[in-house]
């Protein structure tokens, strides 16, 4: 408990960046310039943008097919950073420029997408997908045609690749912290439930594990395809074999068709709903009863009470209007673009392998505390928190500080080098 409220307190009062990337394993790397949320760790000299070719980003998120909420907030979060970046002079003299593509929710399409962006707009770096299938997906693609791939969506874990970047939260981030909240405060009785693709099921595979670790018990495990309007049988289950937790995976608005019909079958009072992935994203689509007290834990939530994070939200509303969701995929999309921006300065070129080669150990200060890029495995260092919706706001129930996940290629070499 000690540990946690300095670590809070650090990320309150800013936390002095020899100290964090000692911590973190990174002694030696440059100081910290202090300053409000966009700005990077380190100094760096100010460049005015001249008038030459901008350099171009290319996105491919959802835009239809189920998720085009999460598309939505990750272009926000870039659109937000781009307009900084280039206000404050742009790029190694250049503006960045954003070409956007609706990958569709669907990994042909986003394939497909990514192609026409790297052949023909000729773009120094891809930003997306959603989904862990449309990752895979790509990953192929974003290795032979030697370009940057930049995820910022939670995912399973284990990617070991020189052209991809994950902005990500991993399963040591998310679960393995938040099954013992669950059950010291919920009881040890589990169900899971998810749509059934990659993360879910191997989010879930963490999931059993930590669940034996509490001395707990997983009472049924199950999966739906996308599209299913009818919970109801599965619903029944969950209440005949009553568990105290349901550990929740599906996403998109079929979530929302299921919380609904939950609710409506007097469930949310009998199991707790631990929802992985949930956001504000969410909140508009349910009623306050419907989203009360579901619980869940990511890396930023709108409603948290930090200096930096004030400030990032209200920037986001001035910019998208007072009705602006802020969510963790605004904030993780935003910090991939500086992480991005920093590497081309570190690389003074716009060669996209030594843009790579400058990416990794770097740090940016994001709205939850500072959140550092590894180089050894382009995964990062994050801040998590424990929140829970209460009368229609995520609120914070328990700050975690930052997590350090093992390395994502350990005892294996990295693909694509």
């Amino acid at each position: 408990m000690k540990e946690e409220k300095e670590s809070k307190e650090n990320v309150k009062n800013g936390m002095d960046r020899r100290d964090f990337l000692k911590t973190a394993g990174l002694a030696g790397a440059s100081a910290m310039a202090i300053g409000s949320i966009g700005k990077e760790i380190l100094t760096v000299k100010t460049v005015f943008a001249q008038v030459k070719e901008p350099i171009k980003v290319g996105v491919v998120l959802p835009f239809s097919g189920g998720l085009e909420l999460f598309g939505q907030q990750g272009t926000q979060g870039l659109k937000m950073a781009v307009k900084e970046i280039n206000e404050s002079g742009g790029v190694v003299g250049r503006k960045i420029e954003l070409i956007v593509e609706d990958g569709k929710t669907d990994p042909k399409t986003c394939v497909e997408k990514a192609t026409k962006l790297i052949q023909k707009d000729k773009v120094i770096a891809v930003v997306g997908p959603i989904t862990s299938g449309e990752r895979d997906a790509m990953t192929p693609t974003m290795t032979k045609l030697k370009t940057p791939l930049l995820y910022a969506t939670d995912y399973e874990g284990g990617v070991c690749n020189r052209y991809l970047f994950c902005y990500s939260a991993l399963p040591e981030h998310t679960v393995y912290p938040f099954i013992p909240y669950l059950a010291e405060h919920y009881g040890k009785t589990f169900y899971l439930f998810g749509a059934d693709y990659k993360w879910p099921h191997n989010m879930n595979i963490a999931v059993k594990k930590a669940v034996a670790q509490v001395g707990g018990t997983v009472l049924g495990e199950e999966y739906t395809p996308f599209g299913v309007k009818e919970f109801s049988g599965v619903i029944r289950k969950m209440a005949d074999k009553a568990p105290k937790v349901l550990v929740f995976t599906l996403p998109g608005a079929d979530a929302l068709t299921f919380v609904k019909q939950f609710q409506e079958f007097g469930m949310k009072k009998k199991i707790k709903i631990a929802f992985m992935g949930f956001n504000e994203n969410y909140l508009p689509g349910l009623t306050v009863d419907q989203s009360e007290g579901i619980i869940t834990i990511p890396h930023f939530i709108q409603n948290l009470d930090f200096p930096v994070a004030r400030e990032f939200v209200e920037k986001q509303k001035k910019e998208f209007g007072d009705k602006a969701v802020v969510s963790f995929y605004v904030d993780s999309h935003y910090g991939s673009m500086y992480f991005l921006k920093k590497g081309i300065e570190r690389a003074g070129s716009l060669d996209k392998e030594k843009v790579i080669d400058a990416m990794g150990d770097q740090a940016i200060t994001a709205p939850s505390g500072n959140v550092i890029l590894r180089a050894s495995d382009h995964h990062v260092i994050l801040n998590m928190l424990i929140a829970e919706v209460e009368n229609g706001k995520l609120t914070l129930r328990k700050y975690l500080g930052p997590i350090v996940p093992p390395s994502q290629c350990q005892g294996r070499k990295m693909e694509g080098t």
